[in-house]
This record gives C-alpha cells, structure tokens and sequence, in this order.
C-alpha cells in the first residue's frame, strides 16, 4: 500500500485505477487510508491492530468528499485514541448500533444538539439552532427515521418554508440539516448528507441600507420620544454613535466603563464574552456617545449594574436585545400612521431600517469622511482576516478609535443639529 502526505489537491486529482482497488496510506496520520475503485468510488477507512487479538482491522470513515480530508483525519485521531484505550473501533460501533434503539430524525437532532452544538458553538448559536429545530424541522420530521430522510425531502422543506415568504429561513434550516447530517456521517449514523452540494434554495440580498442625513435627522430627534421610552431611544443613539451590536449595547454595565470624568479618555470595555466574535472590545467615547452614558447613569440607582436594566416583573439584568428592535419597529408604525408628508418619512417607510442598519450607516460615513478601512474594522471590533492582523499585530487601535468615532461624532452633530 503506497503511502503519501495527502491533500485536497492530490485527491481530487487522482485517477482511478483499470482495476480493483487502490489505497493510499496517509503519512501525517497514522491509520488513515484513502480508497478509490475503478468506477471512481472514493472513500476513507482507519486500519489499526486489535488491542485484544493483534489481527490487523480496518474501519470505514466515509465517503469522500462527503468526509473532507480534515474531518476524515479527526475521526482518525478519535479512533487511535480509542485503540490506545483497549477499544476495537468497529467493535464499539456494532454494540452502538445494536443498543440504540431509537433512529428518528428527533433523537438524532438532540444527539447533534448535545455533542455538537452546545460543546463547539456559541450559546446564542446553539440556542439558535434549537430554535430552528423546534419551529421546522422536528414537526415535520421528528418522528421519521434520519435513515429514510432523502435529498428531496430537504428540498421539500426547503421549498415550503420559501412559499411562507420565509427565504432566508429557509436558508438557514437547510444549512442546519446539513450541519446535522454531517455530524450523523462522522459519528457513523449515515453514509451519506443528502444535503451534499445542495445549493440554497433562496437567493439572499446583501444588506445596503443606510440613512441619509434626512432620515438621521428623523431618527436623532424621534425615537427618543416611540413607545418604549427614552431610554430605549438613547441605547439606540448609542448603537449609531459608536457601531456597537445592539446585544453589546443591551447589557452595558458600570464595569465596563472608565474614565468618564475624563471627556478625552472615557472608554467602555466590551469583555469577549459579551461580543459577537468573543474578542474584547475597547470603544473610546465620543462625547456625544459620553453625554449618554453619563444620562442613563443618572437614571439608576447607584447600586444598579446595568445601564439599561429589563422592565420586566419575571426576571433581572439588562434589557433585552429585542427591545432595542421594538423601539425601531414601534417609531417605524408610528410614521406609518402619520401623513407621511416628509421626504424622510416617505423613504424611511419605503425601506425601514433596522439597528444593524445603524452599524452599517456609521461604516459607510466613516469611510466617507476618510477613515481607513483598517481603523473602521477595528471600530466595529471585526475579526481580522490576514495572519499579520490575527496572530502579530498587538496594537490596541485605541487612538485610531477615538480619531474616527470624534470625526463621525462631529459630523454627526452638523447633520442632526441642520435646519
């Protein structure tokens, strides 16, 4: 059996061979084997000794590229470490198959749910996915065995979540029922993900809304005053002022605040368990975006955490995210309901705009005002892309920040305070 480091490339390259079966042994992992037919079948197998007879052993992986190389090498790893443990792998997936009595699509989703989901995502991501599960999927298919669920039933789903005027939705499940499927393939529930190379039903648009000096205006000096009261208005001048996510803004608390006293040195310090990307967040405080900070602290109660508390009887903390949303939905059904006269009004209602779309307005104004790409991503706390910026590049941005965020506050003020 030959053996070669392997790679995407090298796999994807290879041709099949006039008869039998070819194996290519991988020389970064030990045991793993690439298999390929003459009808051009290619697949993934472990071959180890078993721990209790020495006889040599093979185990399938999967096929590829359903199995990409990456996750063939992990499941590899897995198995060795189960060999070094005294477990025969094949073995061990017979008694696995044998004891689980139950093959729906339900018991494989809280499989996927308990060993995937809430080991290797974000909570908000995993509750995100239970949320989907629960809504439209399981209704449709919790009771059905995962075996039996073919390409054109995720189609189907797909399809009826479309029709609801649910594209992106739609999207979303599918990308879901994949994730799952892939998960029963390395787990050796399934052969196959029917969702392999499914492209998505719905064609999403990309977000382009930003508001003009109009609608700035319109939402400066009325939002303070929706449903929802000041406060909520003020989060959402905060989210304008300074780019950040309206769960960031939401649960802003004393902790994170410093140097308020000091117009030119006032930071929030967003930790990496409150962000998006679960990176630290150092944002400089214009002095707009300090007037704030420093009004809602004259609302609460100095022994009170958070700026923004919830208004809710059930619980305590910060406000909700989806209060921040309301407040934009209840100014939006409030213009609905006027003559809509303005030119403001009329395009605000055309389009309305939602708190993301703030966090895009800011991007694009900076970058209109001629801030550099480089200091606008670390505004907006993104994640850097290259290896310099990811892995070397240590520098806090800190007075970049406050240059852009001044030069965005100023410009600001001229545009809300015109006639």
């Amino acid at each position: 059996m030959a053996g070669k480091v392997l790679t995407a490339t090298l796999i994807d390259n290879a041709k099949p061979p006039s008869s039998g079966r070819v194996e290519i042994a991988d020389l970064r992992c030990s045991g793993l084997s690439f298999r390929m037919t003459t009808n051009g079948a290619r697949s993934w197998c472990f071959r180890f000794r078993d721990p209790l007879s020495g006889a040599t052993s093979r185990a399938t992986i999967g096929s590829y590229p359903a199995v990409t190389l990456a996750s063939a090498r992990q499941r590899a790893e897995e198995m060795r470490t189960h060999v070094a443990a005294g477990v025969n792998p094949v073995m061990q997936r017979r008694r696995d198959r044998e004891t689980s009595s139950n093959r729906t699509f339900n018991a494989l989703a809280e499989r996927y749910m308990n060993e995937h989901a809430h080991r290797n995502k974000r909570p908000r991501s995993a509750a995100e996915d239970r949320r989907n599960l629960n809504l439209h999927v399981l209704p449709r298919w919790g009771k059905r065995p995962y075996a039996g669920i073919r390409r054109a039933d995720v189609i189907e789903l797909a399809e009826g979540l479309i029709a609801d005027g649910k594209g992106t939705t739609a999207n979303r499940v599918q990308a879901l029922v994949s994730k799952i499927f892939s998960f029963a393939v390395d787990a050796e529930l399934r052969e196959d993900n029917p969702c392999h190379r499914l492209r998505k039903r719905h064609k999403e648009v990309v977000g382009e809304r930003v508001l003009s000096d109009e609608e700035l205006r319109l939402f400066w000096h009325g939002i303070v005053q929706a449903k929802g009261g000041r406060r909520t208005g003020l989060a959402l001048h905060l989210a304008l002022l300074t780019g950040v996510r309206r769960a960031e803004v939401a649960g802003i608390c004393r902790q994170e605040l410093s140097n308020l006293a000091d117009a030119a040195s006032a930071t929030w310090s967003i930790p990496g368990a409150r962000s998006k990307n679960k990176r630290a967040h150092l944002v400089p405080l214009a002095r707009l975006a300090r007037d704030i900070i420093l009004e809602l602290l004259s609302t609460i109660g100095k022994e009170q955490e958070y700026l923004l508390p919830t208004q809710s009887n059930r619980r305590d903390g910060p406000m909700m995210p989806g209060s921040i949303t309301q407040a934009m939905i209840h100014f939006t059904d409030r213009l609905s309901r006027s003559d809509a006269q303005h030119a403001a009004v009329r395009s605000w209602l055309a389009d309305p705009p939602s708190p993301h779309d703030l966090r895009r307005t800011l991007e694009t104004r900076m970058a209109a005002l001629g801030v550099p790409k480089e200091h606008r991503d670390r505004v907006l706390n993104h994640t850097p892309a290259d290896v310099g910026s990811k892995h070397y590049d240590r520098h806090d941005y800190l007075l970049e920040k406050r240059a852009a965020l001044t030069r965005w506050n100023d410009a600001l003020t001229a545009i809300v305070d015109a006639a």
